[in-house]
């Protein structure tokens, strides 16, 4: 066989070789401090096993230029479809390696390592998109949205109905007065669909050899693997995930914040099933009060009580709801709008609203935004479009953390509610500070450790055993987590 070889297939092989391992950051190829629109983003992806994959094929447009995941085996089916990203276990690696021609990060890993990935993406000048909830903890949120803020990244936070034709309807309604000023909603999920209410198991397990465990664990402590956190179900366990109202209020909620302007609750209280140190309980109800708020021109924005219940509870029937008819018209969950003049539903993610009563849906002016395609990668390509854009004229994607900072903040913080039920109050949450305001050094909770039930002799026997705990350290310990030596986050930048 012969070796020789033509200068035109010589200096093709060379240009496709060097065009596969020299990866150039866009900015450097426009030269301009922003992006032309027809310049691609170099995006890495850092947990591509679940949603992580989803989001990176609604960003086919731009390089996917690498992929880490702490298992190699889950995230195959992603790694085939980008075969030329590099691949990493460690973020810390990848950033070390490849940081300078990375534009922008997308985060899809479990709630409790989304901060500390994200934050260092920032800091480092990196556009992130992350999925929901945005953070683990209220510190957290607040954390990402200083940075954002002071890095001046394009961000955004994957609830993709965000950006949806339905949220934006919802919230032109309400603004209208089509149903009078809203003093009371009501928001529900089927969630969960995955094992809650568990206690932590005690068979120890062989770590999969595609599983890189410890970077699993990452900022959380200590504990030996098991099959039952991984893949998918570390939702359900308090140091993972952030059970139903963390997985699924970014969505439900949105449209309420962004149609009633709420930042910071005033109160809260939160209810459920039997709750343990481990596992977030089979279903719950959690109770919110809000301010009044500056009013619109044609609706007043009073105080509002904003009711969330999970596992399958829901708020009382509405009378003028069809016999039959499924609660929002979504089986997955929907929010209930009581105004003084009437009442509006929609489903999860703000879609398909409708107002109690009416054949017709109002003709009203439209004044937001409008995404094409918003959950069918619009949200997405939103994002890929602000980081494209310098600071100076930037157009916000509708979800920027400035928006979805304090909306997680608000979700999380209910998830602390309901972890603190046993003080058998309504809590007084001073948002600004973080913290809240009537729960004194000496008060305690007592929490399940662990509950067994069997019959003896046809007869009930019950053995619950439980933990005495400080209450407000464990509030201040579920508001900013203690991270495992040696993960860090960035300080919290001062108010910019």
């Amino acid at each position: 066989m012969s070796n020789k070889i033509s200068r035109r297939k010589f200096l093709g092989n060379t240009a496709a070789a060097t065009a596969a391992f020299t990866i150039v950051p866009s900015n450097v190829v426009s030269g301009l401090g922003h992006k032309a629109p027809s310049d691609k983003l170099n995006i890495a992806g850092i947990g591509v096993g679940g949603m992580g994959h989803a989001n990176l094929n609604n960003m086919k447009t731009e390089n996917i230029v690498a992929l880490c995941d702490v298992d190699w085996e889950y995230a195959a089916g992603c790694f085939k479809d980008f075969p030329n990203a590099k691949k990493y276990y460690d973020w810390r690696k990848m950033f070390d390696e490849m940081g300078k021609s990375i534009d922008a990060v997308v985060v899809a890993t479990p709630d409790h390592t989304h901060a500390i990935t994200a934050a260092t993406a920032i800091t480092m000048g990196k556009h992130v998109y992350v999925q929901k909830p945005l953070t683990h903890s209220v510190y957290e949120s607040r954390l990402l949205t200083k940075l954002a803020r002071k890095y001046k990244v394009a961000t955004q936070m994957g609830n993709q109905g965000n950006s949806g034709e339905g949220i934006r309807q919802t919230c032109e309604w309400i603004w209208n007065g089509e149903i009078g000023d809203v003093v009371e909603v009501h928001a529900w999920t089927n969630r969960p669909i995955w094992p809650q209410g568990l206690e932590r198991p005690k068979e120890v397990m062989k770590v999969p050899k595609t599983l890189n465990w410890d970077l699993f664990l990452g900022p959380a402590p200590d504990r030996p693997y098991n099959s039952i956190y991984h893949p998918w179900n570390w939702r359900g366990w308090w140091d993972f995930g952030t059970g139903a109202l963390g997985d699924m209020a970014c969505h439900i909620l949105d449209p309420v914040v962004m149609a009633l302007k709420l930042k910071y609750p005033i109160l809260v209280q939160g209810s459920s099933t039997q709750i343990n140190t481990e596992s977030a309980p089979h279903a719950e109800i959690v109770h919110y009060t809000f301010p009044a708020r500056e009013n619109l021109p044609k609706v007043a924005m009073p105080e509002v009580k904003v009711h969330w219940y999970d596992g399958g509870l829901l708020p009382e029937r509405p009378k003028e709801l069809a016999d039959g008819e499924v609660m929002g018209r979504d089986w997955n969950g929907g929010v209930l709008f009581i105004g003084t003049k009437g009442k509006l539903m929609c489903g999860c993610y703000g879609m398909n609203p409708f107002i109690l009563g009416r054949k017709e849906n109002p003709v009203v002016p439209q004044v937001l935004r409008r995404i094409p395609k918003a959950m069918e990668g619009g949200h997405e390509q939103d994002w890929i479009r602000a980081c494209k854009e310098s600071p100076e004229n930037r157009v916000q994607p509708s979800s920027n953390f400035e928006y979805s900072g304090p909306l997680n903040e608000m979700v999380v913080m209910g998830v602390v509610a309901v972890r603190l039920q046993d003080l058998k109050r309504e809590l007084q949450w001073d948002g600004e500070n973080m913290k809240f305001l009537n729960i004194s050094d000496s008060d305690v909770i007592r929490v399940v450790t662990s509950d067994k039930f069997e019959v003896i002799n046809g007869h009930p026997h019950f053995d619950t055993k439980t933990a005495t705990i400080n209450a407000r350290e464990a509030a201040e310990s579920y508001i900013k987590h203690n991270y495992r030596a040696p993960w860090t986050l960035p300080p919290m930048p001062a108010d910019v």
